[in-house]
Formats: structure tokens, C-alpha cells, sequence
């Protein structure tokens, strides 16, 4: 992640540092076990990126918002359910999007 504009590769390779599967966090308990990867995941989506451009705007605006001390964003990303449930969802786009990858280089081999 010394890159200046994140990619794919820098996503996955966060999530994967916590190594299993987080489609599910939403699940865990509501304590901070998450709470680094959610600041980790923050620094990321509000850098410009051709990749962080193809992520859905909510996400970018969220992290934006809370990084800049939103009010209204910080108490809601403060509760560890809601930046879990956050981070599961970026996740499992982030997964999907690596697996659409893999198909469309498949194809073209």
C-alpha cells in the first residue's frame, strides 16, 4: 500500500491480512476487533483512483465524510455494527470485482 492511488491488489491484500472470511463481520460482536482495517480502509477510499472511482459513490462519500469529522458520519461509523456491516459490504465488492477480473483475463487468453 505505498502506492499513491490504491488499486485492487491494496484492498485485498488488507482484508486478507485478517485472514478469513469477512462477508460476514456484520455478524461478530459489536467491540472494536475492526476498528484499525475500518481506519486502514477509510485512508484508502478517500485517496483518487481510477479503481476507487469504480466503487459505488456511498463509499467514497461515507469515507470522505468521516474522515473529515462529519458529525452526523463519525456517530454513525462510531458504532462498531455500522462500520462493520461497512466493511463487510466492501468486502464482498471487493471480492466480486476481483473474481470478474480473473474472468474477463480468462477470456482473453
Amino acid at each position: 500500500m505505498t502506492r499513491s492511488q490504491p488499486d485492487y491488489d491494496d484492498y485485498a491484500q488488507l482484508f486478507q491480512i485478517y485472514g478469513k472470511d469477512l462477508g460476514s463481520i456484520y455478524q461478530e460482536p459489536d467491540d472494536d476487533r475492526y476498528a484499525l482495517l475500518f481506519e486502514q480502509v477509510v485512508r484508502l477510499l478517500i485517496k483518487p483512483s481510477p479503481f476507487n472511482q469504480s466503487l459505488p459513490e456511498p463509499f467514497r462519500i461515507s469515507a470522505r465524510r468521516y474522515h473529515n469529522g462529519h458529525p452526523a458520519t463519525v456517530k454513525h461509523l462510531g458504532k462498531p455494527a455500522n462500520r462493520n456491516f461497512m466493511l463487510c459490504d466492501l468486502h464482498d465488492l471487493i471480492k466480486l470485482k476481483g473474481r470478474m477480473a480473473l474472468k474477463r483475463r480468462e477470456r482473453e487468453s
